[in-house]
Parts: C-alpha cells; structure tokens; sequence
C-alpha cells in the first residue's frame, strides 16, 4: 500500500525527521525552554530591583540570636573560684553529690577565645544525671562542652566499693 503512493523515499525521510522533532520537543525540550526563560526573567528582575541582599532587619535579629548565644558562654573567669563554684557546689549538694575536683589555672586548658574549666563529681548515676542536667540549664557558669563517666575501685580490708565519677568540662568565653 505503501509502495502504491506517489511519493519519494527522501519526502518521507523529511517528514519522518520533522514528526520526530515534533515529538522530542513536547516531550524533553518544550520544559527545558521554558525553565530557561523563567531564569532569565528572574535574573533580569533581580538586576532591575534594589539591592535584596541587605536587610537590616534580618541582620539585627541574627546579631541579638549570636548575643543571647554568646551570653550563655560568658563567664566571669576572675569570679569563677568565688562565685561559680558556690553555685556548683550548691546544685551538687541538692542532688546528694560530691564536687572532688576544683578547677586548677591549667594553661593547657586555656585559649585565646576560650577557657575551659574541669570539674570532678562522685555520687550515683541518676544523682549525676541529675546534676549535669541543673549544670547545663544553668547560667552564668559556662557551657558543658564534655561528659565522662568513670568508675573507680576502692580496695578496703573488709570489701571492694566501687565509686561513680564524673568528669564535666565546661567551656567559657574569656573576657
């Protein structure tokens, strides 16, 4: 039937490549067009509008966000022997448990930005949790920056007791 048709091979080769054109631009490059020209309208409206990039408003937020975040970290470190560890010892007595380790001037603890203090605890475990939790919601004294949990063994003549310490590391910014 084909063959019957009056028409050349060359004229349904051209006819083929255009449907096939048809085709491949509704289906892939109709959309790839389009994103192109949204783009460059959206680039050529944001040349045309002020400069978006400075916004006062959101810049002071995110200064008072950085504050509040920096106020957390503060710490008097020429009041940390006084009143800090007052305030450590008395959230370590609520909750039954022993502040062992007060804070030496280790340099190796101390950066330009930051001074980290060690504190060393004993008492039971749900006790500690207890006190790191007051420690952390605390203000004033810091950030705890790490947690370790130790066990250690006293040997006694009559037993063995074994003791729960905890080391807490907390982070100031130096002034």
């Amino acid at each position: 039937m084909l063959k019957q048709l009056p028409l050349k091979k060359e004229y349904l080769l051209v006819a083929a490549a255009i449907l096939l054109l048809l085709i491949s631009y509704q289906l892939a490059f109709k959309k790839t067009i389009e994103a192109w020209q949204l783009n460059t309208g959206l680039k050529h409206q944001l040349a045309q509008s002020t400069d978006v990039s400075y916004q006062p408003g959101y810049l002071e937020r995110k200064n008072a966000n950085l504050s509040n975040i920096l106020k957390l970290y503060k710490a008097d470190t020429v009041d940390f022997r006084s009143n800090i560890i007052g305030t450590i010892s008395a959230i370590a007595e609520k909750e039954n448990v022993k502040l062992t380790g007060v804070p030496t001037q280790d340099p190796f603890y101390h950066t330009p930005q930051f001074i980290i203090q060690k504190l060393d605890f004993e008492g039971d475990y749900f006790a500690l949790i207890k006190t790191l939790k007051q420690l952390q919601g605390a203000k004033g004294i810091g950030l705890v920056r790490a947690v370790t949990f130790k066990t250690s063994v006293i040997n006694s003549s009559s037993d063995k007791a074994k003791k729960l310490l905890l080391e807490v590391y907390l982070e100031m910014a130096s002034e």
